[in-house]
């Protein structure tokens, strides 16, 4: 484990956000959604994601997941890919994304 500064962690922009459409994203390599998340007054940003292992397109609508907001766009697979949304590996290696069990507004601030 690599121990950072306080400062460090403040400058990585954690926001809440609700997963507003998704869909397969068929110019992948491998297995991905493209989604659209709902950042509040950061608007709508689009990411892409390789959780289908775990998720269908119809199961991600409605949920509330923690978007990493300020690194640079990035492409992925034909799409420009706006925000991170987080995530950690279970056992056999596919992706849980972070979620919240309460609801929140749309571009809360990870406190």
């Amino acid at each position: 484990m690599q121990i950072i500064e306080w400062d460090d962690f403040t400058r990585v922009e954690m926001r809440v956000g609700t997963i507003v459409s998704a869909q397969v994203n068929s110019k992948a390599k491998k297995p991905a959604y493209v989604m659209e998340v709902d950042l509040g007054e950061l608007g709508i940003k689009r990411s892409s994601a390789q959780i289908t292992v775990n998720y269908t397109p119809d199961d991600l609508i409605g949920k509330q997941v923690l978007c990493v907001c300020n690194f640079e766009v990035k492409r992925i697979a034909g799409i420009k890919s706006e925000v991170l949304i987080t995530g950690a590996s279970d056992e056999k290696g596919a992706i849980v994304l972070a979620e919240f069990n309460l609801p929140l507004p749309n571009g809360a601030l990870l406190a």
